[in-house]
């Protein structure tokens, strides 16, 4: 990094145009990720809609390791979100997740007590799901003004049980476990909470909302272990910011395929349909963790499906994957249109709209 560069950051002026924030756009990541040289060992490497990479282990024809690593941002319990988050990209891949480093970076002003907090949720949630909390950095910084973790997740699975979001064939049907938009509307609730009872959303819709990131939570690991038992999915991507819309064409985009998606098939909770009507969002575009995405083989759905009622989880089919030359179609209150480009979440949309002068 040139001393000119870190001058230009210090004084918050750049050459370019400023990025809203979230996630860096499609086009510009997929840009960003061009052109990187092949490596040897690495099966999966860094690419749009895949959630962690795969690394041969020299002297270990039967396991492959992979790797995730994603930060935590918004999150009143930010540690054991860190876990869940993490966990998630890791298990997508078909991989059990085993070891967590974690960076914890903290606002000036932070007590004791609240770096404890932060702690045990990592603690207590690698727990929860047999990981081992391996190592880290923790910090007190002027550079955040909210708790910051990023974490790097590490598992393993077998060459054979391997899964991308790459894999996915025409023919597959879209399968989602899970309620969609449980994160962003959890969120939304508990920062939003008095702008939307002004708007008519009951104290018992906020509590229940904000009560979503424990029941049903937002790991995965049942949905995936679920599938496991029944199928082996030919593609698995975790939705998260830019909600189901930005997944489903994730998914799509890495396996070269064409989509069929019925919003309408789509469960979404009450909550974050009155939500989102209070606010004008979109629930299919906003931040999704607690939600799983598979492309299976027509003859596995029943067996699938039977499995995820089993153990409680609910799940749909949404889609269709297609040939390619067919493009990507989403259906929505009965009517046929090409699949949105889901540039931002809805809930950074609506974080910086709402911080604007005159917004209410």
């Amino acid at each position: 990094m040139t001393a000119r560069f870190c001058k230009q950051w210090e004084n918050g002026v750049r050459d370019d145009v400023p990025l809203p924030s979230g996630k860096l756009p499609p086009r510009l990541l997929a840009d960003l990720l061009t052109g990187l040289a092949p490596v040897p060992g690495v099966i999966v490497s860094a690419a749009p809609g895949e959630d962690a990479a795969v690394l041969e282990i020299p002297g270990h024809l039967d396991r492959y390791l992979v790797v995730a690593s994603d930060p935590v941002t918004l999150s009143e319990r930010p540690g054991a979100f860190a876990v869940d988050v993490n966990a998630n990209d890791i298990a997508v891949m078909g991989a059990e997740p085993r070891w967590l480093l974690a960076s914890v970076l903290l606002p000036a002003g932070t007590s004791e007590d609240e770096v404890r907090a932060v702690m045990d949720g990592l603690t207590s949630s690698c727990r929860s799901l047999g990981i081992a909390l391996v190592g880290g950095h923790t910090e007190i910084t002027t550079s955040v003004t909210r708790p910051v973790v990023t974490a790097t997740m590490l598992g393993l699975v077998a060459p054979d049980a391997l899964v991308t979001s790459a894999g996915g064939q025409p023919g597959d049907q879209l399968l989602l476990a899970g309620p969609i938009a449980i994160e962003g509307t959890a969120i939304l609730a508990a920062e939003y909470g008095d702008l939307l009872q002004g708007r008519g959303v009951s104290e018992g819709v906020l509590a229940g909302a904000r009560n979503l990131l424990q029941s049903p939570g937002i790991s995965v690991l049942p949905a995936v272990h679920a599938l496991a038992r029944v199928t082996l999915p030919h593609a698995m991507h975790d939705p998260t910011e830019g909600g189901l819309l930005a997944a489903a064409r994730e998914l799509t985009a890495a396996s070269g395929t064409g989509l069929f998606l019925d919003a309408d098939r789509v469960p979404v909770l009450p909550a974050s349909q009155e939500i989102c009507r209070a606010l004008g969002l979109d629930p299919l575009a906003l931040l999704a963790s607690g939600g799983l995405l598979a492309a299976i083989y027509p003859d596995d759905v029943a067996p699938g499906m039977d499995s995820l009622r089993e153990a409680g989880i609910e799940a749909a089919i949404i889609g269709e994957l297609r040939p390619p030359e067919e493009g990507m179609t989403l259906v929505r209150d009965g009517k046929e249109g090409p699949l949105p480009v889901i540039e931002r979440d809805e809930l950074a949309r609506w974080a910086e709209s709402s911080a604007s002068p005159g917004a209410s």
